[in-house]
């Protein structure tokens, strides 16, 4: 996936804002809250960070390419690091990424969530 290919995704889904920010990674976000970062890129993988679900976690964590995303991760956070080969196909680095999405946007206010019109009559 390229930074463009990302950057239109992330654009298709619902109510995201975008800034660029932290030494130039794209940071999209959904209620003003983050859930996907792409940048920081050593080498021709890009470096994409989303949020995901605890077994999402156990599972990608343990994948070869993806790893704990430094920081965020170390703070007890559940967020994933796509940041080498083989890693994550576009289809399914795209799956994550709308997962991400919903997961956020689920954590918005009930309130925020019903201005926005966002997942709130489905049920964990």
């Amino acid at each position: 996936m390229t930074r463009e290919e990302f950057n239109a995704f992330c654009k298709s889904l619902p109510h995201t804002t975008h800034v660029v920010q932290w030494g130039g990674a794209d940071v999209w976000k959904v209620g003003g809250k983050v859930f996907a970062i792409a940048g920081w890129t050593s080498n021709d993988t890009l470096g994409v960070t989303f949020k995901t679900s605890e077994i999402g976690y156990e599972v990608l964590k343990e994948m070869p390419g993806l790893r704990p995303a430094p920081y965020l991760a170390s703070r007890g956070m559940k967020w994933i690091q796509h940041f080498d080969a083989p890693g994550l196909g576009d289809t399914d680095l795209c799956d994550h990424i709308k997962s991400s999405h919903r997961i956020v946007a689920k954590g918005l206010t009930k309130k925020m969530q019903r201005e926005l019109d966002l997942y709130q009559d489905e049920s964990d």
